[in-house]
């Protein structure tokens, strides 16, 4: 299906503005245009052509924009403490799902003897059907987050999941430990969902790197920091901890939140500030993206709008794919690890845990240099043209990323199926590790900086890495069994090749031309 197709298919169910809102065009520090940059306001153009009848409102509409571009309670405007501190609460709640998501993995075998299971499968599944409901959730809770605010979804998110990890923590059989983890899923992409788009509400795309870089932190290296602390919970205290524990550190974050996060998303803003003013008119008006539409009608489009576009743009698909498949990778080795290392080894649970720590520092050597440089390789390509941004100068820190993959699986593979010093594989790991944060990073500022619907468009590609995080620890112990430890890290590796470097190399040339054929970008 070409773009323009799945435009057309999409029109006929949305007739919605982006559902970021963003503006083509800004003014950034200094005054001068940031014509790279997008923004959660509502523009002129949007405001016509979504909520007001242009013959009977143009005046309604110009007073509703207020001059909202140099307005003080535009989050864009706001001081620079003010908004990191935004950024660090958003951060703090992305950081605890991913750890529940992961916290239990060196704990699986004694869960599996409480619970009394003895499939390898339905043991796994107790892992990843958390990823399951991961994956589902954004696409209800990105909407409603437009509808009622970024804050109180993300403050709901965390006290549900509060009560769901307490319910994982004494669930009196397996039926109920596996409902339980699905629904910790669903409440705990919450932050997920919307960290994204808090980012995009508070900085440029010229500013929007670094505070991009330590949102991401929470989701990839909030899974390799909770088997660490798991596996000696879990031996020490009893496994039913892990979850307690989550249960605790969930609260800590809304103790933290609830006093001091601030809502950042434009249209909820000025509706707010209307309403407070005695204006319910221009609150109308000030809808933002669900225009006339009713909310079960703009959630149902929220729903639809994601995989129409993951399936009707080329550049998304591939991208959302190769995320994916890197994702589900990822949480292939959290299911392995225990086995790998406890059999061929001999760790203990509590010691096994230690061996997360090569992705963990993976990530946070990415995040350090691999985001460093990538924000000056943007910067410097923004110079050399003329000052203009363009979404494909984020593809060479993809490409740069997207070959310490294959290296990092193919170390860590034969070095564990050699059985040489425990080091090594884990060494493998942490390269694995850096190649994947460098290569999620520009993914996910490739789609913002894209797509006229952003945060469908990142929506689309957590859904689709989600389900590969689901999927992939099912089959570990069937692949590697039949292909050994090698050679199935060897396949991965491999398959890693065909996805994440012939396209970002080709994209970065050609991106421009396929995005200025498709009504889907902008």
């Amino acid at each position: 299906m070409s773009d323009n197709d799945a435009h057309s298919e999409l029109q006929a169910v949305v007739e919605s503005t982006p559902v970021d809102q963003r503006k083509p065009q800004s003014t950034s520090k200094g005054g001068k245009e940031d014509k790279g940059s997008t923004h959660s306001s509502v523009t002129v153009q949007q405001v016509t052509e979504s909520v007001i009848p242009v013959d009977k409102n143009e005046e309604a509409i110009a007073n509703a924009q207020d001059d909202w571009e140099n307005d003080p309670d535009n989050p864009w405007n706001w001081p620079a403490r003010k908004k990191w501190t935004m950024v660090s609460i958003v951060s703090l709640y992305t950081f605890t799902p991913p750890l529940a998501s992961s916290m239990l993995a060196p704990g699986l075998s004694k869960i599996a003897e409480q619970y009394g299971i003895t499939s390898t499968t339905t043991t796994a599944l107790v892992l990843s059907i958390f990823l399951l409901s991961f994956a589902i959730g954004p696409l209800v809770l990105a909407a409603l987050s437009e509808i009622y605010g970024r804050t109180w979804i993300l403050h709901a998110g965390a006290l549900f999941s509060i009560a769901f990890s307490f319910g994982c923590a004494y669930a009196p059989n397996t039926g109920a430990l596996l409902a339980f983890r699905f629904l910790a899923g669903f409440s705990g992409s919450a932050p997920i969902a919307i960290g994204g788009g808090s980012v995009s509400d508070l900085f440029s795309a010229k500013d929007r790197a670094s505070a991009m870089a330590i949102y991401s932190l929470g989701p990839l290296i909030g899974p390799a920091v909770g088997p660490v602390a798991g596996g000696f919970i879990a031996e020490s205290i009893g496994e039913k901890y892990v979850f307690v524990i989550i249960g605790a550190l969930g609260a800590v974050s809304m103790v933290i939140g609830v006093p001091f996060l601030r809502e950042t998303y434009a249209p909820i803003i000025r509706q707010r500030r209307a309403l407070a003013d005695g204006d319910p008119e221009k609150a109308k008006v000030l809808r933002g993206p669900m225009g006339n539409m009713s909310r079960s009608q703009y959630i149902l489009a929220n729903l639809i709008r994601p995989p129409m576009l993951l399936f009707g743009s080329l550049i998304c698909f591939l991208l959302s794919s190769y995320m994916a498949f890197l994702y589900g990778i990822y949480y292939l080795m959290f299911a392995t690890f225990p086995q790998i290392f406890n059999e061929t080894y001999g760790f203990d649970v509590g010691i096994g845990g230690l061996v997360y720590l090569g992705l963990g520092i993976g990530f946070l050597l990415a995040t350090w240099v691999g985001a460093k440089w990538a924000d000056q390789t943007y910067h410097y390509l923004i110079k050399r043209n003329g000052g203009v941004g363009k979404p494909e100068m984020r593809i060479p820190a993809l490409i740069f990323g997207s070959f310490f993959v294959p290296v990092g699986l193919f170390w860590y593979g034969w070095s564990a199926q050699a059985k040489v010093h425990w080091i090594m594989p884990i060494i493998g790991t942490g390269i694995f590790g850096f190649g994947l944060m460098t290569a999620y990073l520009p993914i996910q500022l490739y789609l913002v900086d894209t797509f006229t619907y952003a945060a469908s468009a990142v929506a689309a590609a957590s859904v689709f890495r989600s389900l590969f995080g689901f999927a992939f620890p099912l089959f570990a112990d069937q692949m590697f069994a039949a292909m050994g430890v090698g050679g199935g890290n060897s396949f991965l590796a491999g398959m890693a090749i065909v996805l994440g470097v012939p396209f970002p190399i080709w994209l970065y040339f050609n991106g421009e031309k396929m995005r200025a054929r498709s009504k889907l970008a902008r």
